[in-house]
Order: C-alpha cells, then structure tokens, then sequence
C-alpha cells in the first residue's frame, strides 16, 4: 500500500507545470522518503539514456532540492553541462567534497570554466583533475597549450612532456606540445613536434601552417617553402597571412614570379570589408571631433573617403573642421570645393544639405580661405 501511495506522489509532482530551467516549490509538508529520492534520481538516469535532459532536469532538480548531496549535485550538475548552462554546473560541482568526484564530474568542472573564458579557474581544476587521472590526454593538452598562452609555457611544456614519456602517439597531446614549444620559441623542438605529427597522418592545416613558420624561423627555407605551399593549397588559397608568409619565402629563395603571385594574394586577402570599414571611419571621425581631437577627426574622414569617396557630408566635415580648427587654409578651401560639386549633382537637395552649401560659399569667398 505504501508503495502505492509513493508512486501516486511521484506522478504528481511530475505533472507539475515547468517553464525552461525553474520550478514552482511546493510546501513539504512531511520529509521526502528515501525510497522516493531514489525514484526521482532514476527516473532523471531513465530520461538521460534517451537524451531528454530537459525531463531529467526536472526530476534531479526535484532531487536536489530535497536532499541536497554530492550524488545530488553531479546528477544535476551533468544535466546542467549537456544543456549549455555551464555556470550553474560549475556553482554545482566546485562545492562537492574532492573524495566525492568522479572523473567525469571533474572534467565538467574544469570544461564549465574554459566554456566561460575563466582560463585560471579551467587551468586549477584541470590541475586538479590530472593529479589524480595522469593519463587524461585531453586535459593535459588542455593544461599545456593554457599555461603556454599565459606565457607560463614552461609548466605547459612540463605537463606535455611528462605525458610524452608514457605515451608518445596521442595526437591530442602532441600538438598541444608542438604549439606550445612554438610559443616558447624552441622552434626546433616544435618543428620535430609537427614532423611527427605529419608522420601520423595529423596533416591538417594547423600542422602544416606551423611547421612552415618553424623552419621559416630556423633558416630552413627549403622546408618552409614545401610546408607553407601545403598549408596555403589545403585552405583552398584563403589563409591570407600563410600566402603573405609563403610569399616572402619564395623571395628569399628567388622564387620571385612566384613570390610576387602570393604577396598579390595576400593583399586581396587582407582587404578589410568595405562596409564594415565605412562604419568604422566614419564613427572615428565623429568620436575624435566630438572629443575635440581635430586633427585625428579629419584623418579619420580622409581614411573613410577612400571607402566611401562620395560622401558629400564627409568633404563637409573636413572642411569644416579644417577651417575652424587647423591652420591649413588651402585644404580647407578643396575640400570645401569637393563638397560644393557634389552636393550641387544633387536634384532634389533638402533643407539641411541646402544650409550647408549656403555656408560653404559664403566661406569660400573669404580670403581667408582663398
């Protein structure tokens, strides 16, 4: 009878009206039964095994919220990690004693905090975690290529290198101690480190990319020619700085022709986006004007004409503010030339462009601006 009567209860609060990630509480009138806490708890496991996290997390919420234990906070926590929400998986898991992980839950600590670029947090976790399972290949990578972008590559390459001496073929592993020999600036070691990882067949762009600028680094030129022109073909010739690198390559080995070919490249690659850069000038222009940097204003607009070179109101500006607030009476005087031809094209001018041509002849016929 009593089994009944907890399984009744169950359904109940299944059927409780959910929205997203929060709950209604209900008042508990008496504690929850132990038997019931585990029913919560496998039916969470029973929805997992099927992917229906957004079920199981209304269950193991239900679970925590009555008892609130390690088991508790990792059922929840796991939950949390396969929906996105790392920051509550990582508030779950850093309280849970350190006898009471497994390794999976230490894993989804350490990758919560790198998901949310807290890269010290990541780095002390991850710490944790190999201190007790050595031979996590991912982790170690994690922890050798972190530290080396902290510009601590020593302990990363000692992390790498303890792990190489146990096993030498994790490619996970031996790129992160490619890159962070690169970043340490032993590009010998690291060129030998991508050697090997071509040797097992890792020859993706990456690889081939800095194996090139290892050897390019250490005078062998031959190498960084054959990598680099590697590189450059597997990104189907759109990896502008490769081309830029191949390019100068090619010339101190009096590949010109060639050379030349890449650089060209290069610089159609690097071509910023026109729309985007006419935003960019533009606001500058305003932002140093209105901050009463004149001078850095009008270079500013200069820059966007060459983006947008009939933009009436740009000529306008420069003028402006070089008559008012440089010394460079000529410059004033063109520019305010330019705008009165273009703006004088338009057919159907309106109130404000009409003020502004009105001011801009009454200033040229100043001498001051002649």
């Amino acid at each position: 009878m009593n089994r009944i009567i907890i399984f009744l209860g169950l359904a109940f609060l299944t059927t409780l009206s959910v929205r997203g990630e929060v709950f209604a509480k209900k008042k508990v009138v008496e504690p929850i039964a132990t038997d019931s806490l585990t029913l919560l708890i496998e039916a969470g496991d029973s929805c997992m095994k099927q992917s229906n996290t957004f079920e199981a997390l209304q269950y193991f919420q239900q679970a925590y919220a009555h008892c609130d234990s390690s088991l508790t906070r990792i059922k929840l926590a796991d939950c949390y990690y396969k929906r996105g929400n790392y920051y509550q998986t990582a508030n779950l898991l850093k309280n849970v004693p350190g006898g009471q992980f497994t390794h999976e839950a230490l894993r989804q600590l350490a990758f919560s905090y790198q998901k949310q670029n807290d890269i010290d947090s990541y780095l002390f976790w991850a710490g944790q975690l190999v201190a007790h399972y050595p031979m996590d290949g991912e982790m170690i990578a994690g922890l050798t290529v972190g530290y080396a972008r902290k510009d601590q590559a020593w302990k990363g390459v000692s992390y790498g290198e303890g792990y190489f001496k146990e096993d030498s073929t994790n490619i996970l592993v031996n790129r992160a101690l490619a890159d962070a020999y690169f970043m340490d600036r032993k590009f010998d070691k690291s060129a030998a480190m991508y050697e090997r990882l071509l040797q097992q067949g890792d020859s993706t762009f990456n690889t081939l990319y800095s194996a090139g600028m290892c050897y390019s680094q250490l005078d062998s030129l031959e190498l960084a020619y054959e990598h680099l022109r590697n590189a450059l073909f597997l990104s189907q010739m759109q990896h502008a700085n490769c081309a830029y690198r191949l390019g100068v390559v090619c010339v101190d080995t009096h590949r010109l022709d060639e050379g030349i070919g890449y650089l060209d490249l290069a610089t159609e690659l690097l071509k910023p986006d026109t729309t985007v850069m006419k935003a960019i000038t533009l606001a500058k222009g305003e932002a140093y004007y209105l901050s009463f940097h004149h001078a850095k204003a009008v270079e500013a607009w200069k820059e966007h004409l060459k983006y947008n070179p009939n933009s009436i109101a740009t000529y306008y500006n420069i003028a402006n503010a070089t008559y008012y607030y440089l010394p460079d009476n000529k410059q004033a005087k063109s520019y305010f030339e330019k705008f009165l031809e273009l703006a004088r094209k338009e057919e159907t001018p309106n109130a404000q462009l009409k003020e502004m041509m009105e001011k801009a002849e009454t200033l040229l016929k100043k001498s001051k601006v002649r």
